[in-house]
């Protein structure tokens, strides 16, 4: 028999299993917390967006509060790496263990070099893996000069306008044959090849030593078009994405990595076998629902946080939607006349509710967090606004601002503004 669970259960599952259930560690904030947070997430998506701040960072601010944004730069670019760059939803950081697996399912070729010219894109690839062999991690337009490729840019190209030889190095980058390293001050990519990204334990990998064989996925294989290999790596990726979403469905456990659905499907039903995953019924949802073995329904959600454009726990609209009863849209790219709440708006969770939603800018030379609106939600309790101000507090010392400052725009913003006068 499906067990059934209130949608109360399902939301406090979700949050639970996104470390956004309890309050926040009243210590400091040192390294090992912040890699336990990233482990749990499973990947961090990145964006050049600083509007408030990196995109990255701030998941890590929802969870944790207060911690040095440095402590990531660390994780992500000092050996042995415990996360690292790679195509997973989109642009994100990953921990080293999935990279063979997501290498084994992405196919991002148009950000690449797979529209270039067979000849050059072969004479750039030789050239810049041989460069890359003998030097320290470079920015695409250091590789440009060291190898002194000049081209004629079409400057009536839509989109990127990157030169070739940086979509030759996303071509690299896509096929995990080039790693990025680090990041500089300008968020450039700092290339290298993957083996020197990689850390040492997970080289043997990408050399040809596969992990044991997968005996389920090796039977499937046989009727499938894919390799038992490839069968086994969506099985872990599947896992992995369930075991951070704690209850959700398919659609919602293939856009995590961003896997096609139907293969997914595949997983979802192998780890039923398993004993992995259990179906389960949510009410008010209509879709085959999953609950991973290892999730736990916490008796109550204590957690308050502002959540980035680019959490993991808001990429799925859908799933936000049926689990919140929030609809949300991200309007960057939406004409400013057109915008309902604003350029960067962050929803506001308070408990195992997202109470409200505000739009922020980190206004850094005048030292200020600017509420350029706050909205709240229907049923949003009484005391939104001076819980919201008390985070909108901790985010600006976070950012080194001296101040928030609300302007007249939506229907929080009078008690809002009150409460950070």
């Amino acid at each position: 028999m499906t067990a059934s669970l209130s949608l109360s259960q399902a939301r406090r599952i979700a949050l639970n299993a996104q470390g956004l259930a309890g309050v926040r560690p009243a210590q400091p904030v040192n390294a090992r917390m912040v890699g336990r947070t990233f482990a749990q997430l499973q990947l961090v998506q990145i964006d050049s967006v600083n509007v408030v701040s990196r995109s990255h960072f701030l998941p890590f601010f929802s969870r944790l509060g207060d911690y040095d944004r440095s402590i990531l730069a660390t994780l992500a670019g000092t050996p042995p790496r415990k996360m690292m760059e790679y195509w997973a939803h989109e642009a994100s950081f990953i921990r080293p263990d999935h990279f063979h697996d997501l290498k084994l399912w992405q196919n991002r070729q148009w950000v690449g070099s797979s529209q270039l010219d067979p000849v050059l894109r072969d004479s750039l690839e030789e050239k810049i893996l041989a460069l890359l062999a003998h030097s320290r991690p470079l920015t695409a337009r250091q590789v440009k000069d060291r190898i002194g490729h000049e081209e004629e840019k079409n400057r009536d190209e839509w989109g990127w306008n990157w030169s070739a030889v940086k979509r030759t190095l996303e071509g690299l980058f896509e096929r995990g044959v080039v790693g990025a390293a680090s990041r500089n001050e300008q968020f450039e990519r700092r290339y290298s090849l993957v083996a020197a990204v990689l850390p040492p334990a997970h080289r043997m990998v990408i050399n040809g030593d596969g992990a044991p064989s997968d005996l389920p996925a090796a039977s499937r294989a046989q009727e499938s078009k894919y390799t038992s290999e490839q069968l086994a790596a969506m099985d872990r990726l599947i896992e992995a994405a369930a075991q951070a979403h704690g209850i959700g469905t398919v659609r919602c456990f293939a856009d995590y990595f961003r896997l096609p659905a139907k293969d997914a499907a595949r997983s979802v039903a192998s780890l039923v076998e398993k004993g992995i995953l259990t179906p389960v019924s949510v009410s008010g949802w209509d879709a085959p629902t999953y609950l991973h073995a290892g999730a736990k329904i916490p008796r109550k959600a204590r957690g308050r946080a502002l959540l980035s454009p680019f959490d993991s726990l808001v990429f799925e609209r859908r799933r936000l939607e049926q689990l919140f009863n929030f609809h949300y849209r991200l309007e960057i790219y939406t004409p400013a006349e057109k915008r309902k709440y604003g350029y960067y708006v962050l929803p506001f969770l308070l408990g195992e509710n997202i109470v409200a939603r505000v739009d922020l800018k980190a206004d850094r030379a005048g030292g200020q967090l600017l509420v350029r609106g706050a909205f709240a939600e229907p049923g949003a309790p009484a005391d939104t606004a001076a819980e919201l101000a008390d985070e909108l507090a901790l985010m600006a010392r976070w950012l080194g601002l001296d101040s928030v400052v609300v302007l007249e725009n939506g229907d929080l913003s009078p008690a809002l503004a009150r409460q950070c006068a």
